[in-house]
């Protein structure tokens, strides 16, 4: 689902209220990995996580965005980003919850049929506590990696250079672009976005990782469960790690 036209008002509190890019330093001692769309299957994550041998004393989880909806642990999120390893920026799934949460709904999505449901039963401190904390998400991060920079954004990148985000406000329309946008994707355009080594994005479901120039979707449906599988990208290298592969191989290992 991609929206272009929403309105000024619909973006100016999320434009406000977040960063806008949150860099991170090298990591020396561990991996960066880099994990889609979670859509409130944080249990699924974990056996993944569990799957590659995660430390979190030494390694880092960055997400992609889209941490709640859909699945049946949204409830959960304020658990994984109390966690210090755990990094995620905004996706369009965390806009709609600010949006419905504060009584100004997207005119053009059903919130609920597109899995705001969960949001139902909580309680209006519950609800806030978590509003609070999905509204101050960035919109980008940039990872610091041997081979270069690394920038996550949600869904599209607006800018053929990636100083530009460094550099530049983002407009409405810009924002728009970071949460919902698929045209890269659509357009099969491989142009390399400029001074990055590589950018990751989420949004776009796939079966398998996808690259285009050196712009890398690693949406694989984890949150589909049986139907998908959650991709563990490793920043350092580029490599993805497939977890439902891992789990396999670590399961046959210990019958």
């Amino acid at each position: 689902m991609y929206i272009s036209d929403m309105s000024d008002a619909a973006l100016s509190d999320l434009s406000t209220s977040s960063r806008q890019l949150v860099r991170f330093p090298l990591n020396r001692i561990g991996r960066d990995i880099a994990v889609g769309d979670i859509h409130g299957c944080f249990s699924e994550l974990q056996k993944a996580l569990r799957a590659i041998d995660f430390n979190p004393i030494r390694d880092r989880l960055f997400s992609v965005g889209d941490l709640v909806g859909r699945g049946p642990e949204s409830h959960r999120v304020l658990e994984w980003l109390d966690k210090p390893w755990f990094h995620a920026i905004c996706g369009n799934h965390e806009q709609l919850v600010c949006r419905t949460a504060s009584g100004n709904p997207m005119p053009d999505v059903d919130h609920m049929k597109h899995g705001g449901d969960w949001m139902l039963g909580m309680s209006e401190s519950e609800l806030n506590a978590i509003v609070d904390r999905l509204s101050a998400l960035p919109i980008a991060m940039e990872v610091e990696t041997r081979e270069g920079p690394v920038g996550l954004v949600h869904a599209g990148y607006p800018f053929e250079d990636w100083n530009d985000i460094r550099s530049f406000h983002l407009t409405d329309s810009a924002i728009d672009c970071c949460l919902w946008s698929r045209d890269r994707y659509s357009r099969r355009c491989d142009q390399p976005v400029a001074n990055v080594r590589a950018l990751i994005h989420g949004h776009t479901t796939l079966e398998e990782v996808e690259t285009l120039g050196n712009v890398i979707f690693i949406d694989t449906g984890g949150w589909r469960r049986a139907r998908g599988h959650f991709t563990l990208l490793n920043l350092h290298t580029l490599e993805p790690i497939v977890a439902q592969a891992a789990e396999a191989a670590l399961d046959s290992a210990t019958v």
